[in-house]
């Protein structure tokens, strides 16, 4: 079913403010990331960890699931298509992943937020886990821009599925 013209805006306008919402608060949350790493004033680490906790909840993760459902709607109302061209399966995996990997890691983010609400985190406080806070919002920084040009690009490509799609009549289709 393909969407009439207003709707169609209406569904792009939602899933680019959702996608773009989405790596804005992931850059903010590795600007947070880092600042938590670097600095060494406690108060600045403590109020990092806990607004990271906080952002997560309230903005990436509905950003996430924002972006997710809205790029389902697009690509179902629109002549691009689910399945029909490369990009757009290679986008939906991205999306779907980046999700799956964020909802894995909000425990990591919740641990370390607890332990900067309880008491000043020192130099040695969970080093590893809040190293590994930062690499996994660089890797998602850098997912979600390949997923953001791959919507601009739009790299040729149709799928088997795609092809075969084309190559029927549309009266085939009709019941």
């Amino acid at each position: 079913m393909t969407m009439t013209p207003p709707l169609r805006k209406l569904a792009l306008t939602a899933h680019v403010t959702s996608s773009v919402g989405w790596l804005g608060s992931v850059a903010a949350f590795l600007a947070l990331a880092i600042a938590g790493v670097t600095r060494g004033d406690a108060p600045t680490v403590r109020g990092a960890y806990v607004a990271m906790d906080l952002i997560t909840w309230s903005v990436i993760v509905p950003f996430s699931l924002a972006s997710l459902i809205t790029g389902l709607v697009q690509s179902l109302g629109t002549p691009w298509g689910l399945l029909r061209h490369y990009w757009v399966v290679f986008k939906l995996l991205l999306t779907v992943v980046a999700t799956g990997v964020l909802l894995l890691h909000t425990r990591p983010i919740q641990v370390v937020a607890s332990a900067a609400a309880e008491a000043a985190l020192s130099g040695g406080d969970l080093r590893r886990l809040r190293i590994q806070l930062v690499a996994d919002a660089a890797a998602a920084v850098a997912v979600l821009l390949v997923a953001t040009a791959l919507s601009v690009y739009k790299p040729r490509g149709v799928t088997p599925y795609g092809r075969r799609e084309h190559q029927t009549p549309r009266a085939a289709l009709a019941p």
